[in-house]
C-alpha cells in the first residue's frame, strides 16, 4: 500500500490500514507484477480475480455473488454521441443494486480476516445498504451514519439488514466525522470512501 500523494514509506502486507499516517491522503495498492489469465479462479463472481484482491492464503471472501455484471450495447446512444460502438455496464444487477457491492465485498473480507470488531460508514445512499448487507453476511456488527433526509427506501434497506442506523440532522460530511469518531472510540473499521484501501481494490474490478 502506497500513499497516493506523498513519499511516505509503503505499508507491506494486507494488514489494517486507513489513510496515510504522514499526510492523511488515501492509500492505494501497487503490484510488483500482474498475474496472467491462468491466475483466474474457477468462480463466477468478482473474486475470480482473487490474485489481485486482498485474500490471504486459503481465506474465503465474504461474497454475495457480486461482479461479472453485463455490458449492454447501446447503438442509439453511440450514434447520438458520435462513436462507433458504446456499451453500458449494468451495475444495478449486483446483489445490493449498485457498484458499491464491489468495494464492500473486499473491505468486509479484509475486516473479518483482521478481526475488526465491526464496521462503520457514513452514507447518503448505496454505500450504507451495501455495508449493511455484507456486514450481515460476515456476521459483523455494522453502524451506519446517514443524513435524516436520506431517501426512506435506502434507510429501510439498511434497517432490514440489521445495521445500527444513526440519523443525523446534517449532511454527509457530518456523518463522516461521526463515523471517524466512532471508529476511533470503538475500534470499528471505517470503510468510508477512500479511507479504506481494500474497498478501492474491490471497486477497481
Amino acid at each position: 500500500l502506497h500513499c497516493s500523494a506523498c513519499d511516505a514509506p509503503p505499508l507491506a502486507g494486507a494488514g489494517r490500514a486507513g489513510v496515510c499516517a504522514a499526510c492523511g491522503q488515501p492509500l492505494l495498492a501497487r503490484y510488483d507484477a500482474l498475474p496472467g489469465r491462468d491466475a483466474l479462479r474457477p468462480r463466477w463472481d468478482l473474486w475470480r480475480y482473487g490474485a489481485l484482491l486482498p485474500l490471504v492464503g486459503d481465506e474465503r471472501p465474504v461474497s454475495l455473488g457480486e461482479g461479472l455484471t453485463p455490458l449492454v450495447e447501446a447503438p442509439a446512444l453511440a450514434r447520438e454521441v458520435g462513436v462507433r460502438r458504446l456499451w453500458i455496464k449494468d451495475e444495478g444487477l449486483n446483489p445490493t443494486a449498485s457498484f458499491k457491492a464491489r468495494g464492500m465485498t473486499a473491505a468486509v473480507t479484509r475486516a473479518r480476516a483482521l478481526g475488526a470488531p465491526g464496521l462503520v460508514v457514513p452514507t447518503a445512499g448505496n454505500a450504507g445498504a451495501a455495508i449493511a448487507a455484507y456486514g450481515a453476511a460476515a456476521g459483523m456488527p455494522v453502524r451506519v451514519y446517514a443524513p435524516r433526509t436520506t431517501p426512506p427506501p435506502i434507510l429501510n434497506t439498511i434497517r432490514a439488514m440489521g445495521a445500527d442506523l444513526q440519523l443525523l440532522d446534517g449532511h454527509i460530511g457530518d456523518c463522516g466525522k461521526a463515523a471517524r469518531a466512532f471508529a476511533a472510540e470503538q475500534g470499528f473499521m471505517d470503510v468510508s470512501t477512500l479511507r479504506e484501501p481494500y474497498r478501492v481494490e474491490g471497486m477497481k474490478t
